[in-house]
């Protein structure tokens, strides 16, 4: 799903975002539910970037990566933590593109996110690549999902990567 964001462009720069687990839902401008197989997720776009919320019968998680005022903890390349009977890893990563390549790389992201039917993607006012978009779906019983956070001012795209899923046991890990 593709929507315009009634808002104001208010991250200013990959610098400026931060990554928070277990957050109170943020007021989102807009929300795709999804159910996929037996995990409910909520994939959220704020005016300050993303929320993921996940919830199963073994429990939930709140993920949020955005420009959060006050934050201490900025976007880390990795984190593997335990939550629970959970492993969870994100992952994240800057590309820095020429004016051309992130019109290239922003059309794509857009059309891969908006036709797929576990995607929402928000263009901000005033450029066609000032956006946020995320993509959910569900791997060998684990719940993945991806998102792109686009600064075209500067030439960078943020990518981040998580993976939610059960401890596997250590005997199944050998």
């Amino acid at each position: 799903m593709l929507t315009t964001l009634n808002t104001a462009y208010s991250d200013t720069s990959a610098a400026d975002l931060a990554w928070a687990l277990g957050r109170e839902p943020l007021p989102a401008l807009a929300a795709l539910d999804l159910e996929i197989n037996d995990a409910k997720l909520q994939l959220r776009l704020l005016g300050a970037s993303h929320q993921v919320l996940l919830e199963e019968e073994r429990g939930s998680c709140s993920e949020t990566v955005a420009c959060i005022p006050g934050s201490s903890t900025p976007l880390p390349l990795g984190v593997a933590k335990r939550l629970g009977d959970w492993e969870y890893e994100f992952a994240a990563r800057v590309e820095h593109l020429t004016a051309g390549q992130f019109a290239g790389r922003a059309q794509e992201l857009l059309a891969l996110v908006a036709d797929h039917p576990n995607g929402l993607a928000g263009v901000f006012p005033g450029s066609p690549y000032a956006f946020t978009a995320m993509l959910a779906q569900r791997h060998e019983g684990q719940v993945h999902w991806r998102t792109w956070h686009a600064y075209p001012q500067d030439g960078q795209l943020v990518a981040t990567r998580t993976r939610v899923g059960a401890r596997m046991p250590l005997a199944a890990a050998l």
